[in-house]
């Protein structure tokens, strides 16, 4: 009876021990390893660290790098870098511009290969062009790491901030709508990275009432909507990409109404907007034959 008592009380005393040493194992064999920890980085780096402490990152119910080995989950090891004086590049690893996009990316996919979204990551088109993740998220900010959008975009697409500060755009500018609101940044299977297999169903998604189905289709808004509108902003009313009837008359001009400006029917082109006559030219539901001409 004294012996079962005897083990009862060893059994939870020898668990702890081993506990304890196996703690204290991971503790030596990271030193072993090189990792000197925050503190260390801090008596250097206060403004980073500082910066750092403010951040998502900090956060260890996140099980980022706070929770791991700090600044070192990111930058590597840092004894050596103490142990040479420190300074730029001295054996550790810095987030430079100068540096290997791709590594520096490897470095957060370490932890973020499975956040929703990054699983097309290797396929996207920004991962092909050298950007890393560094190049629009800050990682020492205070809050969410979200890049400030549209001005991280147009850093590289500046043709499209071309296009957004011209007189009929998409409310870019005004906030109503963001980059990543009809594009993955982070990869996509589609072109131009957008958010939808057929650019059409991203239209749809916002202007909902041009779906249809309609009795009479009108072609383009089946098939494709930047047949007639532009898709960050235009120099013409409504993102056209011509003003009407040019517009129009690049696939109507053969019949009814056509561009000769010398004939009995100039005024229909000229001066008047097919609007006027046609005002169901998304698609038309009447029944009658003024349907099929998009009338009403």
């Amino acid at each position: 009876m004294k012996i079962k008592y005897i083990i009862l009380f060893l059994l939870p005393l020898s668990l702890l021990l081993l506990s304890f040493s196996l703690a204290t194992g991971e503790t030596a064999g990271s030193k072993e390893a090189g990792f000197i920890g925050a503190e260390t980085c801090k008596d250097c780096h206060e403004a980073q660290y500082d910066s750092y402490a403010k951040s998502v990152h900090f956060k260890e119910s996140i099980k980022g790098p706070q929770s791991q080995d700090a600044c070192e989950t990111c930058h590597g090891a840092g004894a050596m870098h103490v142990e040479k004086g420190g300074g730029r590049d001295v054996d550790i690893f810095t987030f430079d511009l100068d540096t290997d996009p791709q590594a520096k990316s490897a470095r957060c996919l370490a932890c973020h290969q499975r956040t929703p979204g990054m699983d097309l990551w290797d396929m996207g088109v920004h991962k092909r062009n050298d950007v890393s993740c560094d190049s629009c998220h800050d990682l020492h900010v205070a809050g969410r790491q979200k890049p400030n959008e549209p001005e991280v975009c147009f850093g590289c697409h500046r043709d499209v901030k071309i296009e957004a500060n011209k007189r009929s755009h998409h409310p870019i500018l005004e906030g109503k709508v963001s980059c990543s609101s009809c594009h993955s940044p982070h990869g996509s299977l589609s072109k131009s990275m957008v958010k939808a297999d057929d650019p059409q169903q991203l239209c749809f998604n916002c202007h909902a009432d041009k779906r249809g189905p309609a009795v009479w289709e009108h072609p383009p808004v089946e098939e494709n909507c930047q047949s007639c509108h532009a898709v960050h902003g235009s120099n013409h009313a409504k993102l056209l990409n011509e003003r009407i009837p040019q517009l129009c008359q690049n696939c109507h001009d053969w019949s009814r109404h056509p561009g000769t400006p010398y004939d009995n029917t100039a005024s229909y082109t000229s001066r008047w907007d097919c609007l006027r006559c046609h005002p169901a030219i998304h698609g038309s539901n009447s029944p009658s034959g003024g349907g099929m001409r998009y009338v009403r």
